[in-house]
């Protein structure tokens, strides 16, 4: 059972500033359980500040067991599958957020703190990128966009092409496909969707037993009912590569929340490419982008950055400038106090590197003559 002044005391051994403010409510009728909302005063957005008190006095339930009941009872959008608000386990990650001019939220019994407001692109950036080199940093985020182009739209774009369009393949490869194909019964979109499913049960399977066995149950199990249905002719090599692909890809994500969503939005992009082709994955990835759009964590655009787009914000959204560039915070949640850090930061040698040799060779003169 977590302790939320546990929890509390972490955060204030990363921010010891007197500026950092704990609101305690008591939610639950029968539970009684203790929350707090965390803030620096004077960054945090009062107006966010204050939907979040009005959201959590209209409150009424028996009992808040863990800070998911909070999540959903205070999301903008509540039957979108997208997350709005971050849970989090690791305090740094909390502290970040706090410096950034966003509320914490703590809940009593659960080591999960909710932070917001959220955007999208907060899902795919990993506090690690922080804590090295920014030019990996900007590596590995953009390997992270690829991966999410990789989990959502590989196996509908095997499907749509395998189906409607293969003419768009190179020939050898076309034939290689239609051969491992040959001794398949069903079409590709039930392939995929089977392999699909089959491979959620697996992941399910691995959570729920213990670790040391689900993991070999996880691992075995794929193996296992890989290699039995390709040599049965159930399913073709070239599926188990795209599924593979696909399953890699969808737990490089640090938010474990997106992974669900991504996994989650497959399988109707899967059903669309096999009823249009390619023009239904177009029409797919139109309706996420303008749900996306419309969406709002705590009245800001999940998509801000990027949709509106916010030039100040963009040394730390694709890419990660280095510290001694980002010299403000977010616009959207640290307008209140928008400078983190002053100006001619970068490292670097302060004396000319020309006059630093001047001086060693009069000094090696100086040796010599002496």
């Amino acid at each position: 059972m977590e302790n939320i002044n546990v929890n509390l005391s972490l955060i204030r051994r990363r921010l010891r500033h007197p500026n950092l403010r704990v609101e305690r409510q008591i939610i639950g009728d029968l539970s009684n359980t203790q929350v707090m909302i965390l803030y620096i005063e004077g960054l945090a957005p009062k107006s966010v500040l204050e939907e979040l008190r009005s959201r959590l006095g209209r409150i009424k339930l028996d009992g808040v067991l863990e800070s998911n009941y909070l999540e959903e009872l205070i999301a903008d959008a509540p039957f979108s599958v997208f997350p709005q608000v971050d849970a989090t386990e690791r305090p740094d990650r909390v502290t970040a957020g706090l410096l950034e001019g966003r509320v914490a939220l703590l809940t009593d019994g659960t080591p999960f703190a909710l932070k917001l407001p959220m955007v999208f692109i907060n899902y795919l950036q990993a506090v690690e990128d922080y804590y090295q080199n920014w030019i990996l940093a900007f590596g590995l985020r953009l390997l992270r966009l690829l991966s999410l182009l990789i989990a959502l739209l590989l196996p509908a774009v095997y499907v749509a092409l395998t189906t409607y369009h293969q003419e768009m393949l190179p020939t050898s490869l076309a034939v290689s496909l239609a051969i491992q194909r040959e001794h398949v019964p069903y079409p590709a979109v039930v392939e995929a969707l089977v392999m699909q499913i089959i491979f959620e049960i697996l992941v399910e399977a691995g959570l729920r037993l213990p670790k040391t066995l689900g993991q070999a149950v996880s691992i075995v199990g794929a193996l296992v009912i890989g290699e039995a249905a390709v040599r049965a002719g159930l399913i073709s090599e070239a599926m188990v590569i795209v599924v593979s692909a696909t399953a890699i890809s969808s737990f490089l994500f640090p938010a474990y929340s997106l992974s669900l969503v991504i996994r989650l939005l497959r399988i109707p992009m899967i059903i669309l490419s096999a009823s249009l082709g390619l023009f239904g994955i177009f029409v797919g990835i139109m309706l996420v982008l303008i749900h996306l759009v419309n969406l709002r964590s705590f009245g800001v655009p999940y998509l801000t950055g990027i949709a509106p787009f916010v030039s100040q914000n963009q040394r730390d959204i694709i890419m990660r400038a280095p510290w001694w560039k980002m010299l403000r915070r977010p616009k959207i949640t640290g307008y209140r106090d928008p400078i983190r850090e002053k100006e001619g930061l970068k490292p670097g040698s302060s004396v000319d590197g020309r006059e630093d040799l001047k001086e060693l060779d009069a000094e090696i003169s100086r040796e010599e003559r002496e």
